[in-house]
């Protein structure tokens, strides 16, 4: 099933929910709305809310967006960065709200099925689903998340230098990831990391921050995650270290894993391995 729905990332998916929606600039509320859709543009993991523009509290007026990038040009699976990068016709939109001057920051795809809303760029708004704050990008409906205790014997080395060896890991197993071995700081080599100033966020697990090996290899940057305020739903990682199984050599119970191919790949690993078929 995996395999199938990742084939499905060059083509426009969509999919309705119940859920009231809001997002505020400063406080001020931009859009409120039960009428939303999450929209996956081509090559987009995961997904925006696209919203009826009369739920819209705001001026829309046309954007002249600069040259885009070819397709050919573009990695062949896209975060949820760069929102003004769009892989399917459609007409960006300027928002004007409360005095603001808000370029580029909605688009309206010319999909019927969409019925005419409009994508909004989840970066410049605070948003909430009901009242429940949601950061980082819509929560997916088809992706979860378990995190569990174990027992294995989890053993994470590079060019045969230990960085952890741990027997009370916790698994978090994610739609779409491979296993991630959140290990306790004790059980890692924290003198051979560095922390860097590289943060990232995730719709589900929170705020991370992250460590680099220490002497600046370029193999060794950002090679490791920590979560020191996770959200409650994984809250048993919390000052747990994760290291990037695709970028690291990853031993459990004995057994070397493969180096994984993942969106955290290079390009030219993820089209080796053929992740996805863009035509």
């Amino acid at each position: 099933m995996a395999h199938r729905m990742m084939a499905n990332l060059s083509e426009l998916r969509f999919e309705p929910v119940t859920r009231r929606i809001r997002c505020r600039i400063d406080g001020d509320t931009v859009v409120d709305t039960t009428e939303a859709m999450l929209v996956w543009e081509p090559r987009r993991i995961v997904p925006v809310y696209a919203v009826p523009a009369a739920d819209i509290r705001a001026e829309l007026t046309t954007f002249t967006a600069g040259q885009q990038p070819g397709l050919d040009a573009l990695p062949p699976v896209l975060g949820p960065e760069n929102f003004g990068i769009h892989t399917c016709a459609g007409e960006p939109l300027t928002i004007h709200s409360a005095g603001r001057v808000l370029d580029g920051i909605a688009f309206r795809p010319d999909a019927p099925e969409l019925g005419g809303r409009i994508a909004l760029d989840w970066p410049a708004f605070d948003w909430l689903e009901e009242e429940q704050p949601v950061v980082g990008h819509p929560h997916d409906p088809f992706t979860r998340i378990d995190v569990l205790a174990a027992s294995r014997h989890v053993v994470v080395s590079l060019d045969g230098v230990g960085l952890a060896d741990s027997r009370r890991p916790i698994g978090l197993f994610e739609t779409y990831l491979p296993p991630r071995w959140y290990l306790p700081p004790a059980d890692v080599r924290l003198d051979l990391l560095t922390p860097s100033d590289t943060t990232s966020t995730c719709a589900y697990k929170g705020h991370a921050s992250y460590f680099s090996l220490s002497g600046g290899s370029p193999g060794g940057r950002d090679i490791a995650w920590t979560y020191t305020n996770p959200l409650h739903e994984v809250a048993a990682v919390k000052d747990h270290v994760c290291f990037y199984a695709e970028r690291t050599d990853l031993d459990v119970d004995g057994q070397r894993t493969s180096r994984p191919v993942t969106p955290w790949s290079t390009p030219e690993e993820q089209e080796a391995q053929g992740i996805l078929d863009l035509g």
